[in-house]
């Protein structure tokens, strides 16, 4: 069945960076563009970064641009969400997701906590 673990959360203080990790399986991974969102406490779930199956096309939410880079290796079949520069507004439970047409699939989620 189709699984995705993310893991790297953690807590960081305010200008620190922390490297999120998703691990997929269940689907042919180079196949299928990627997203990362976060949700934080009390707000609905927003999307953050896309990037395309073969990496060659990536895209940002406004307020994370030119701090977080969004990459894929489809060797291991796996997303990356590079985080630096972080402020306590990023603090929230991010979440790798894939539409695969019949579904959309996310995995449990890694807190981020941004706290001096």
């Amino acid at each position: 069945q189709v699984q995705l673990v993310e893991s790297g959360g953690g807590l960081v203080e305010p200008a620190g960076s922390l490297r999120l990790a998703c691990v997929t399986s269940g689907f042919t991974f180079s196949q299928y563009a990627m997203t990362w969102c976060r949700q934080a406490p009390g707000k609905e779930r927003e999307w953050v970064a896309g990037i395309d199956d073969d990496g060659s096309s990536r895209s940002y939410k406004d307020s994370v641009k030119g701090r977080f880079t969004i990459s894929r290796d489809n060797a291991r079949n796996t997303v990356y969400l590079q985080m630096n520069s972080l402020k306590p507004e990023d603090t929230a439970v991010y979440y790798c997701s894939v539409d695969l047409g019949r579904a959309y699939y996310w995995g449990q989620g890694t807190q981020v906590t941004v706290s001096s």
